[in-house]
């Protein structure tokens, strides 16, 4: 197939998507839009169930105080019991189109255990102590969810069957999911604080002097405070290290992916970047109105990204 009809056929795909119904505008779901649909079906059919897990904990935290040690213990109980279920593709309560996904996408068994310990360590903890422990649960929160759309772009095709991609899927994932992560944290800062969910380490809340009740203060309306744009600052410094780090990634991989999935990868980093370009750590605002975009903004992003993919040479 010629660039020109391929071109065609990913504007048609484009201008199929109604960005007005996509639900939180998931910028994963968005950037596979473009693929076949075959594998399209199994992002969606692996993020919807990875989506009920996290939403059933982080639902239950935003509703009471704390996750009590007999929920606690029926919790992680039915976490272990999806995850094996998933791995031994055993029939049962998880629907059998979830363990045939994971069967004939050859999805490997790290994202389900990494995205299962980092569920566990949300039903007994309440936040983090250290950055180095949020980039640990990072692993899993982010870069398991990253690992299956980068595994579905590079898996290969031959008579009738998938291989597995020929890169190291979570190396080249890591860096995105991370950058993603962080950038995601600061948009959503607002919305999760309003529902007693907070994702900022104790030691560099402590580091520059933000108490909770500051937090609270600033979710409810209040001009940020210089201490929480210190925090900011340090935010995006990392996630600009992630940044540069991802492009790398994305140059490396993309020789050996096909059309439609290199402008996958391009799309979703180009979404997150919109929302990072956003942050303004010195005189910006941090309300979900500000950072978050409408599905005009993403639409019109994606469309700038997918014009600029075929003029590139």
């Amino acid at each position: 197939m010629n660039k020109n009809r391929e071109a065609e056929q990913l504007l048609e795909i484009f201008h199929a998507i109604d960005f007005e119904k996509i639900k939180d505008h998931p910028n994963i779901l968005i950037a596979a839009a473009f693929w076949d649909r075959e594998r399209y079906q199994a992002a969606c059919t692996a993020y919807r169930f990875m989506r009920s897990i996290d939403d059933l904990i982080d639902d239950h935290k935003s509703e009471h105080s704390c996750i009590g040690k007999e929920e606690q213990t029926a919790f992680t109980e039915n976490v272990r019991l999806w995850t094996a279920r998933i791995k031994t593709k055993e029939p049962g309560s998880i629907k059998e189109s979830l363990t045939e996904t994971w069967n004939k996408f050859l999805i490997p068994d790290w994202v389900i255990d990494a995205f299962a310990g980092a569920m566990t360590y949300d039903i007994h903890h309440e936040g983090f102590n250290t950055f180095k422990t949020f980039l640990e649960y990072a692993e899993g929160a982010s870069v398991a969810p990253a690992g299956i759309f980068v595994h579905l772009c590079g898996l290969r095709e031959a008579d009738g069957k998938y291989l597995p991609p020929v890169f190291d899927v979570r190396e080249v994932a890591r860096p995105c999911a991370i950058f993603s992560y962080l950038v995601h944290i600061i948009r959503d800062f607002q919305k999760d604080r309003l529902n007693h969910l907070n994702y900022f380490p104790a030691d560099l809340l402590d580091k520059y002097s933000i108490t909770p009740a500051m937090l609270d203060s600033m979710a409810y309306g209040a001009p940020p405070a210089e201490e929480f744009r210190n925090l900011v600052r340090f935010y995006i410094h990392e996630a600009d290290k992630h940044r540069l780090e991802t492009l790398r990634m994305i140059e490396h991989v993309s020789p050996l992916l096909s059309i439609r999935y290199r402008l996958s990868l391009r799309i979703i980093f180009d979404l997150y970047l919109m929302v990072y370009n956003r942050i303004d750590p010195e005189k910006g605002s941090f309300t979900t109105e500000v950072l978050q975009p409408s599905a005009q903004d993403i639409k019109q992003q994606v469309g700038m990204t997918l014009s600029s993919f075929f003029q590139s040479p």
